[in-house]
C-alpha cells in the first residue's frame, strides 16, 4: 500500500517555492506601490495594468516580476531592505519560480 505522505524533501521544496512565490508577490505589490516602478515594469513587460491580475497567475510570471527587481541594482537593494531579505535569496526565489532546484555548492 502506498503511502499519500510526501517525503521531507518534497515538503521542504513546496515550502521554499510557497515562501518564494509570497515574496514574488510582494515584489509585485512593491512595484505597483511606486508609479515610476510600475511604468517601467509595464513598458518592458508589455502587459496592460489591467491585466496583471490575470498574469499572475501564468507559470513564470512571478519569476518575471523577480527578474525585473534583481535586473536594476537600485531596485534589488530597496527591495531586498523593504522585504527584509537578503538581495540573494531573491536570486534564489526567482530560480525556484522559474522551475530550477537551486543549491549553492560549497567547495
Amino acid at each position: 500500500m502506498k503511502s499519500n505522505r510526501r517525503s521531507g524533501n518534497e515538503k521542504s521544496l513546496e515550502t521554499q517555492r510557497n515562501a518564494a512565490r509570497d515574496l514574488a508577490i510582494a515584489a509585485l505589490g512593491y512595484i505597483a506601490g511606486d508609479p515610476e516602478q510600475l511604468s517601467r515594469f509595464l513598458a518592458l513587460t508589455g502587459i496592460d495594468p489591467g491585466a496583471i491580475r490575470a498574469a499572475a497567475a501564468e507559470p513564470g510570471f512571478l519569476a518575471g516580476v523577480l527578474a525585473y527587481i534583481s535586473g536594476n541594482e537600485r531596485t534589488l537593494i530597496a527591495f531586498a531592505a523593504h522585504a527584509g531579505v537578503a538581495p540573494e535569496a531573491i536570486e534564489r526565489a526567482r530560480q525556484l519560480l522559474a522551475g530550477g532546484n537551486w543549491e549553492r555548492d560549497v567547495p
